[in-house]
């Protein structure tokens, strides 16, 4: 029998397949990039079509250069942008409109009009989620009231609402498969996390029809095959986790009280609280971390809408350097007597402020700032960002000083970056050998559903360390530097 495992990672600016062997060594990778749409001010769209297109163009693209066929695979994982809500027709499989994305803000009115009337609690009390434009509920209701004929077809059973991983998988197995998995439910503002099901008051709240919405799954189940034309023969899907859940999996963090923190397009920060189920008081959300055997895996998550975001506005934005890569060296050559603020509330303001009308800010701006200080201010935003996540989490749940934060994605290669966010964190930061750890978590998901790969304790006996970035700040420092961090948030928030 094969060990290979395929993990499509299907992300906000690039589809990505990686082709993994049985040692959880990265054989080959297919990336493609695709167009981001911006029709209005904080609205943010994608091309359906391009999410399809790219997948099985990368997939296939990795089997090419693993030189490999579909009968070699053992198994497909998926995991994917979170909250990006599609409507499709149930007969065509034709979206009706184009992927609304997480970062996407044109529902804040009504999560406005929601929290006026009193029902912020009754949503975060079934979801533990907050009343903001990020989660998919509130797009599924915006698409259902201004797409014409959107709401009579819904309401006769003729289209079908999901997240990204529900698209591809119904379009992967050729409309045989409605289904999505715990995590990804977990994130719509429609399914109740400790009844483990959608919930119907929250479905008339938002005049959603309930047969809008796909089965839910464990994230490691048989979620079908994919069609034999697409790849050349059918290959199982075995896993499908949402990308942060995805990441910590990924990780290996599946002990109470390890956390991880994934940096890409944003950053999130996602703690491990077992099968407990933690009610934040300090704005973070509860969620599934993944269901594995029917047992629910919680989560506390901290979301930051910007934080790679922030070096790709400098880069094609402000165009202040060429490549991404770049901004490490930039940052290091930064004057260290300058103190630049970067607020990235490009989208508004996630965890712990969740301001969705707050917009990007700079603040300590001379004549003498060029653009290393704009890229050193870009990536401490990141690091402040997360400083603020922990001690939201360690008021919840009382985080371990001890605890290592271990972290992933494409951020992280950037030693720069590591040192100085271990230095505002006061926390070591660990570096893992495989860096992929999305792809990574979806991959094991389904190879250990296909039964080719070990358990969780023979998973994380696995994981390896490349680096470990150890906190060197004078402590007068580093509270000057966050104290002035949040005198910038105090000014950005509206």
């Amino acid at each position: 029998m094969t060990n290979h495992v395929v993990a499509i990672d299907q992300g906000t600016t690039s589809s990505r397949a990686i082709v993994f062997d049985g040692d959880y060594r990265i054989v080959a990778t297919g990336q493609q990039e695709f167009t981001q749409h911006f029709p209005d001010s904080g609205w943010v769209e994608h091309d359906p079509e391009d999410i399809w297109q790219t997948t099985v163009a990368t997939v296939r693209e990795a089997l090419d250069k693993a030189a490999l066929a579909a009968g070699d695979i053992a198994a497909i994982g998926i995991t994917n942008q979170r909250e990006t809500t599609l409507i499709w027709d149930r007969d065509s499989g034709r979206p009706i409109h184009r992927a609304i994305v997480w970062q996407d803000r044109r529902t804040a009115p009504l999560c406005d009009q929601l929290k006026a009337q009193g029902l912020e609690a009754t949503f975060s009390g079934k979801t533990g989620l907050l009343l903001d434009p990020y989660f998919a509920g509130t797009k599924v209701a915006w698409l259902l009231d201004n797409v014409p004929g959107a709401r009579e077809k819904a309401e006769a059973g003729k289209l079908a609402f999901g997240t990204v991983d529900c698209f591809l998988l119904w379009r992967l197995t050729g409309g045989k498969a409605h289904v999505t998995d715990a995590s990804n439910a977990s994130r719509t503002l429609l399914y109740n996390i400790e009844r483990n099901a959608w919930d119907d008051e929250l479905l008339e709240i938002l005049n959603i029809p309930a047969s809008l919405l796909p089965a839910v799954k464990d994230c490691a189940d048989d979620f079908g095959e994919s069609s034999p034309e697409l790849f050349g023969a059918p290959i199982a899907i075995r896993g499908v986790a949402g990308d942060q859940q995805a990441a910590l999996i990924g990780q290996a963090c599946f002990e109470r009280g390890t956390i991880k923190s994934t940096y890409g397009t944003g950053c999130f920060a996602v703690l491990n609280t077992g099968d407990e189920l933690v009610r934040s008081q300090n704005r973070l959300v509860s969620t599934i971390a993944y269901r594995l055997r029917g047992k629910t895996t919680y989560a506390l998550e901290g979301s930051i809408f910007v934080a790679g975001a922030a070096v790709q506005w400098l880069r094609d934005g402000l165009k202040v350097l060429d490549d991404a890569a770049q901004s490490g060296a930039m940052a290091a050559a930064a004057d260290p007597n300058q103190h630049v603020y970067l607020v990235p509330a490009f989208v508004g303001l996630g965890a712990p402020h969740w301001d969705a009308n707050a917009r990007g800010t700079i603040f300590g701006i001379t004549r003498a700032t060029g653009p290393n200080e704009f890229a050193k201010a870009a990536l401490e935003s990141v690091c402040y960002q997360t400083l603020d996540l922990l001690e939201a989490m360690d008021a919840d749940y009382r985080v371990s000083s001890e605890a290592p934060l271990r972290v992933d994605g494409g951020m992280v290669a950037s030693d720069w970056t590591m040192q100085r966010l271990a230095d505002i964190l006061q926390r070591r930061v660990h570096r893992p050998r495989v860096l992929e750890t999305t792809a990574l978590g979806a991959a094991w998901l389904a190879g250990m559903h296909a039964g080719v790969w070990p358990d969780e304790d023979g998973f994380s006996s696995a994981w390896a360390l490349q680096h470990c970035f150890e906190p060197d700040m004078q402590p007068g420092t580093r509270q000057q530097l966050i104290k002035g961090w949040r005198e910038a948030v105090r000014r950005t928030l509206t």
